[in-house]
């Protein structure tokens, strides 16, 4: 009853005019931003926080969430029409997405890409619906030293995921810990590295950090490479799936469902890795895996089921422990500071039409994007016809004009764009952005509950290792830093690099 009585109560708040306008704006933005390549959703989402600083704490978060879950859709209809993945998660349906274009079939792929993205999104709905409260009432014991740990332990899980050099990723978390540490000290209020610079007694905001390293920096990267874009001109027709497609596809949707959402929830986890795994599987129990590749349609299902189900797990960790498992997380985590919000374990009881709101919002949100997308297909088709002398541009200017709206200060201006510059040199000597900004975002918090640990234990770090839970969570960790020195599984590691940049 508790359950229904929580539902009403997100559905009276989803249900409001402004809210199911913002509920539009966030998925069909996000599908939008989906389609076009070049643009990812933690760019439009930091371009649109601004946005959402003068509406309703309940209205901004469902615009940025539906951005976030509608760029899941919107990505897959690039990767079949066009051959160019629309954001990272859509990488693998490009294999066999394209080829059923190429053969005629582009109807029946995106139709299962977007009714299996309903489905799974309905899915992981369901499970933040039922674990969210459990583990919540879990989390009210953690005090701060299991925080402390518990974010050391997802950092390091996001360091270990990241493709590429341990080391790198190690160097970017240690770099945006330094920029968190920028500003007035929470406790004593004195300046750190602030270099006698008023802008900075307020510390780096998190807007123009994220807008250059992701908005600037992804615009400089495309403009050195020339990619050929030749949509698919065939009239696309049967967007239904017939009862051949869904028998196919009806058990790859399933387990790229729950394999997702179990992957969403894990630090580090997120789309990307959901929908690279799900399509290992699929081939591995399909009975004729050379079909992968050459347009099986379970090559499509799966994974675009399993980065859809990431998107909505991932809403687990944040809205229970107050810990954003990847980036998108991390800019909605600072949406719920700028609102005076902080999302943990208190957040179903302190503000429970906030956290149902935003759940029911999503099941709205879900429907949007399944009306958007099927009949939407044509439009969609020009958009990824305009030209990127025209489009890069625009992206450039909007850059600006969020990140100066803020604070009207013109020092903003220069962080985004000397952080857009380091971006792009970080991505031609492979050093990854988002440890750095996860580690941007938590570094405040771990620094807090480090000294309030400290202070509740006189100064003794024992404190850390007499709690079961922080004892654990600083074990695991420490196994996971140290793992690539053991030859067998540091050779495992990069054979798994090796699969998700093929």
């Amino acid at each position: 009853m508790d359950l229904l009585h929580n539902l009403a109560l997100g559905f009276g708040v989803a249900l409001a005019p402004v809210n199911l306008l913002y509920c539009f704006l966030g998925v069909f933005i996000g599908t939008l931003v989906g389609v076009l390549p070049g643009i990812g959703p933690v760019a439009a989402m930091s371009l649109l926080l601004p946005v959402t600083f003068n509406a309703t704490p309940e209205a901004g978060i469902i615009m940025l969430a539906g951005i976030y879950y509608g760029s899941m859709y919107g990505g897959s209809t690039t990767a079949i029409l066009v051959n160019i993945p629309g954001e990272a998660a859509s990488v693998v349906t490009c294999l066999d997405g394209h080829q059923m274009a190429l053969q005629g079939r582009a109807g029946p792929a995106l139709g299962l890409a977007a009714i299996g993205s309903f489905i799974a999104g309905t899915f992981a709905i369901v499970g933040l619906m039922l674990v969210a409260p459990a583990l919540a009432r879990f989390a009210v014991k953690f005090g701060p030293a299991e925080y402390f740990s518990l974010m050391v332990l997802g950092l390091s899980i996001l360091t270990y995921l990241s493709h590429g050099s341990l080391l790198k990723a190690l160097i970017m978390a240690c770099f945006g810990l330094v920029l968190g540490l920028i500003g007035l000290d929470s406790i004593t209020g004195i300046p750190r590295l602030t270099f006698d610079r008023m802008e900075l007694v307020d510390g780096v905001g998190l807007v123009p950090i994220v807008m250059g390293l992701f908005g600037v920096a992804e615009i400089l990267a495309n403009l050195e490479q020339k990619v050929a874009r030749e949509v698919v001109s065939a009239r696309i027709r049967g967007l239904l799936p017939s009862r051949a497609d869904w028998r196919e596809a009806g058990w790859p949707i399933a387990r790229g469902s729950f394999l997702g959402f179990l992957l969403g929830i894990l630090p580090g986890g997120g789309a990307v890795i959901s929908s690279f795994l799900s399509y290992g599987i699929e081939k591995r129990m399909s009975k004729t895996p050379e079909q992968f590749g050459k347009g099986a349609i379970a090559g499509v299902a799966g994974p675009e089921a399993a980065n859809n189900a990431a998107a909505g797990g991932g809403f687990i960790p944040l809205m229970t422990l107050g810990i954003p498992p990847n980036v998108v997380m991390a800019l909605l985590l600072g949406a719920f500071i700028v609102h005076g919000l902080q999302p943990g374990p208190l957040l179903m009881t302190q503000n429970p039409g906030l956290f149902w709101g935003i759940v029911a919002s999503m099941y709205i949100g879900n429907l949007m994007l399944l009306v958007l997308n099927l009949p939407l297909i044509g439009l969609w088709v020009q958009v990824l016809k305009v030209p990127y002398k025209i489009l890069f541009p625009l992206i450039l200017l909007f850059c600006l004009i969020g990140v100066y709206s803020i604070g009207n200060n013109v020092f903003d201006l220069y962080v985004m764009i000397g952080f857009g510059v380091l971006g792009y040199l970080m991505r031609k000597f492979g050093y990854e952005p988002a440890p750095l900004v996860l580690a941007f975002v938590l570094g405040p918090l771990m620094e807090n509950n480090l000294r309030k640990a400290l202070i509740l234990s006189d100064g003794s770090f024992e404190i850390f290792v007499e709690r079961p839970i922080s004892l654990t969570c600083l074990v695991l960790a420490l196994a996971i830093l140290i793992s690539p020195l053991l030859p067998m599984l540091r050779a495992r590691r990069k054979e798994l690099a090796v699969e998700e940049t093929r």
